[in-house]
């Protein structure tokens, strides 16, 4: 049984439906409450991410997935137009929660974390036309600056890894949704189910790549200010973000 607020099934009137996955605890920013909970800018950290998605998809159908017996979080989603749903104890695991309650009329879907709340639009749109165009896993990246050194099993350094060929992942991941409920069936993660993450899987598109490595995962370019938000620095600097929009 998906374990979801009583709320009317959103429409979705171009077969688009956006998952923000809020349901994390925030224990590194050290404010003792959900993480998107926490304010950013003098608003909770949701409130941003839900209306970033709300200006680039205006039509999507919206759904935040929260902590069991959150009442918080549910009053910022119903506050933007989003449905909440019950997560699991994992970000995976709340993903497929909020999957098994996706409106019907959904046949596409972007997976998105609440914590990347500084998302530009312009990303989303990027997401929304790869999938238009054909393809059924899609996920926004940057090129990595940083020098990256690979260590052995003590520690030790093994060489400086060519950083050319590696990419930073982001979100709004997007899918087909047939193909994104199809790889949470194979991995064992369809709610209530009990079954631990897979090995390895650190995000939805790793799904695919294990579970249908023959549909290829389309790169689109992501953003420097879709940064996640997991210590008390990220928070100084979206605070500096949002002032700069004005």
């Amino acid at each position: 049984m998906t374990h979801h607020h009583d709320l009317a099934s959103p429409s979705v009137p171009d077969g688009l439906a956006v998952v923000v996955v809020a349901a994390g605890s925030g224990t590194r920013l050290g404010y003792g409450m959900p993480k998107a909970l926490v304010p950013v800018a003098g608003r909770p950290l949701l409130e941003h991410a839900l209306a970033t998605v709300r200006e680039a998809l205006p039509e999507a159908a919206l759904l935040v997935t929260v902590p069991a017996g959150d009442t918080e979080l549910t009053a910022v989603a119903a506050g933007c137009g989003a449905h909440a749903v019950t997560g699991g104890a994992t970000r995976a695991q709340s993903v497929a929660r909020a999957l098994a309650a996706l409106p019907p009329g959904a046949t596409r879907v972007l997976v998105h974390d609440a914590a990347r709340c500084l998302t530009p639009p312009a990303v989303f749109e990027r997401v929304v036309a790869a999938l238009q165009d054909g393809a059924e896993a899609v996920v926004p990246v940057v090129e990595v600056t940083d020098t990256v050194r690979e260590v052995d099993s003590g520690g030790c350094s093994t060489g400086t890894v060519d950083r050319a060929g590696l990419r930073a992942v982001q979100t709004p991941q997007g899918f087909d949704r047939a193909l994104l409920e199809r790889v949470n069936e194979a991995a064992g993660l369809l709610p209530d189910r009990g079954a631990e993450d897979p090995a390895g899987i650190t995000d939805d598109a790793s799904l695919v790549e294990r579970f249908a490595p023959e549909h290829p995962v389309v790169l689109v370019a992501g953003d420097v200010e879709s940064f996640k938000i997991t210590r008390p620095l990220d928070l100084l600097l979206a605070g500096a973000v949002v002032d700069s929009r004005g």
